[in-house]
């Protein structure tokens, strides 16, 4: 008989600990990103504000041709840490494909709980909802994975309008259940208290009608992220949503979003094919 028993609730969260080199993944993050939007020259449209804070803006990239949708993928870093600019080249895809992408930062943690930040990301949305017609396609990684899902619960923080238009969401290493985490040692900076964790975890919430949802994590990732995976698909499945798992092979937690950038890898199609 095998039993699960998690006794290290800080090491079953620790990417920074599990992924080889995982200090080198940034600063190439942030080369690839800046040399992407070089690329696009006018078509990258930076520091697009969806309210007055200094961290509530989100860049804008366009296709070629006018855009078959939007496309909007939220970063992670645990509610804590970076900013749009490191993921721009994650757009490349997804703008190959036809489709307008907006990223957006919001406020970390501890100046910002995970209630608060969701409600910016909401904002940011319909912002960028607003420049760009046609469908919705919603992607986030790791935290972002958390808010993207939160975006299309049956109480969520978007306008009637723009929650109508969105096709699915991607959940990549997403975080859906809080509760573990008031274990862990962030959460002297996360705040989550047992009332927030079932407010805001997607996994103790019920989806909107209609709702499709893709959980994708990398088959060398921390079991606790492929289990939040599953956990998510598992639960909408029993209440409604359309869903469907993949866990990629021999990815881990930093480059399991790396086909997001290449017009034909798997995470773009799963975005963009609706």
């Amino acid at each position: 008989m095998h039993w699960t028993h998690i006794t290290d609730w800080d090491g079953a969260y620790s990417n920074l600990n599990h992924v080889p080199d995982a200090d080198g993944y940034p600063p190439r993050w942030e080369a690839d990103a800046r040399s992407f939007r070089a690329s696009l020259g006018d078509r990258a449209r930076a520091g697009l504000a969806y309210g007055p804070g200094p961290r509530q803006a989100f860049d804008l990239f366009l296709p070629e041709a006018g855009p078959h949708g939007l496309a909007v993928f939220v970063h992670g870093g645990y509610w804590r840490r970076f900013d749009r600019s490191l993921w721009s080249h994650l757009a490349a895809g997804p703008v190959a494909r036809g489709w307008a992408v907006a990223m957006p930062t919001y406020t970390l943690a501890p100046q910002a709980r995970i209630a608060t930040i969701a409600r910016e990301v909401a904002t940011a949305i319909i912002a960028a909802a607003a420049e760009v017609p046609g469908p919705i396609v919603l992607a986030g990684h790791s935290a972002g994975g958390q808010l993207v899902t939160r975006m299309v619960c049956g109480d969520e923080p978007l306008d009637e309008k723009t929650a109508s238009r969105v096709s699915h969401v991607v959940s990549i290493s997403g975080v859906h259940d809080l509760r573990p985490l008031m274990r862990t040692a962030m959460n002297a900076d996360l705040g989550i208290d047992p009332a927030e964790a079932m407010a805001e975890s997607p996994a103790l919430l019920t989806p909107r009608p209609g709702t499709r949802l893709v959980a994708w994590a990398g088959g060398a990732e921390l079991p606790e992220f492929q289990r939040q995976s599953a956990l998510l698909a598992n639960v909408w499945a029993g209440l409604g949503a359309a869903t469907t798992s993949v866990v990629e092979p021999g990815k881990h937690h930093f480059d399991v979003i790396d086909s997001l950038a290449a017009a034909d890898g798997a995470l773009t199609r799963a975005l963009t094919d609706i």
